[in-house]
């Protein structure tokens, strides 16, 4: 028995992901990427400062997101479901880097034929913080994505793409003035989206 939807968005995202799983539906696929994947990369451009990297994470995460279908309940948004799949995705990606990348100041010699490795502390967060904190910038992505435009953008272009106000002037093609004044307009609705939930993010 199939669960009973009542969030329209919800709603579509869970028939979009039942015609790919059930029927294999090309165009269920494409209309699930299509909703999530600017989001999706956005989030790991932040993590990872890095578009080529970013980009292929995404791919990666909408790879094991789609062979995982089956896994997903409409108890829970579709994004934030993707998003912990990304999450997961980037910490494996700094695990598989940090066994890739031996330093030769980790290594010490004691003999001619031994060596002893040792962990030198990098100073990064462990891969739980790391979730916390990319979990709690996920949702904070699902918030902003409730915003209308031009709210959402000039929150994107400022915090995402980290742009200055002139460079934000340059891209909107409006003037300064305007962008401080529209993004003190966004924070102001973002600030009440948060007291809605509860005052959590």
């Amino acid at each position: 028995m199939e669960p009973k939807v009542q969030n329209e968005r919800l709603k579509l995202d869970y028939q979009l992901v039942c015609a790919a799983r059930d029927e294999g539906s090309r165009k269920a696929y494409a209309d699930l990427m299509a909703s999530y994947r600017e989001p999706l990369y956005l989030l790991l451009l932040r993590m990872t400062h890095n578009t080529t990297t970013a980009s292929d994470l995404t791919m990666e995460t909408f790879s094991k997101a789609f062979l995982q279908l089956h896994r997903y309940s409409p108890t829970g948004t579709f994004s934030s479901w993707l998003f912990s799949i990304g999450v997961n995705t980037y910490i494996d990606y700094l695990r598989k880097r940090k066994l890739e990348t031996v330093s030769l100041n980790s290594i010490t010699r004691t003999s001619e034929n031994d060596f002893i490795e040792y962990q030198i502390p990098s100073g990064q967060p462990n891969p739980e913080e790391m979730m916390i904190r990319m979990q709690r910038d996920a949702a904070l992505k699902e918030i902003v994505n409730q915003l209308k435009e031009p709210y959402r953008q000039i929150i994107e272009l400022r915090y995402y793409e980290d742009l200055s106000y002139e460079e934000i002037a340059q891209r909107m093609n409006i003037p300064v003035g305007t962008v401080k004044v529209r993004l003190n307009r966004a924070k102001a609705l973002l600030s009440s989206i948060v007291r809605e939930r509860g005052g959590e993010i």
